[in-house]
């Protein structure tokens, strides 16, 4: 009886051995580099960002204390506002700086391009708009970017004041698993 028993506990022994290995390969941790296009358009029939909430009375803009917006920008690998689309930025900007300086911003970068296709990054973090290259934390992601933590940063590309149409580019470092 006891001979019976030796082969089954050499097959659990090896399947233990086997997915601690597997899961020792999973819990390595990656680093990924992204750049990253947003396409903000503020005005006209294909908005992708708008003021939803202000103060009474005052003008609800980027500069305005207390003004916040809501977007979905469409993604890209390049600048060209025809390039293929590889995701959506979604979220929340809220002009948070007394003086308008800062913005706080809750974005999450939602994949849809083959290579992440529903993974996510979240993006939060204190903007500070008026300069030149502004840097966020990447604080979590979802899918191939489960764990995700790291930083963004963002510069403006193009922006063209008569059309309201700006380009970010997004810079984003992530360590994951």
């Amino acid at each position: 009886m006891a001979l019976n028993f030796i082969p089954k506990l050499l097959f659990v022994l090896a399947f233990a051995a086997f997915s601690a290995g597997a899961r020792r390969s999973e819990l390595e941790l990656k680093e990924t580099r992204l750049s990253l296009f947003f396409h903000d358009i503020a005005a006209g029939p294909n908005f992708t960002l708008i003021p939803v909430a202000g103060i009474a009375g005052k003008l609800w803009t980027f500069d305005q204390f207390g003004t916040a917006f809501v977007t979905d920008d469409p993604l890209t690998e390049t600048p060209d506002r025809n390039a293929p689309i590889v995701g959506r930025g979604q979220g929340i900007y809220v002009t948070s700086g007394l003086d308008g300086r800062n913005t706080h911003v809750l974005i999450s970068i939602v994949f849809t391009n083959k290579k992440y296709n529903g993974s996510t990054l979240e993006i939060q973090g204190t903007s500070k708009q008026f300069e030149k290259v502004r840097e966020v934390s990447v604080v979590s992601g979802t899918g191939q970017f489960r764990f995700a933590r790291g930083y963004a940063t963002f510069e403006t590309y193009l922006w063209d004041p008569a059309t309201f149409y700006s380009v970010e580019r997004c810079n984003v470092t992530v360590q994951h698993y």
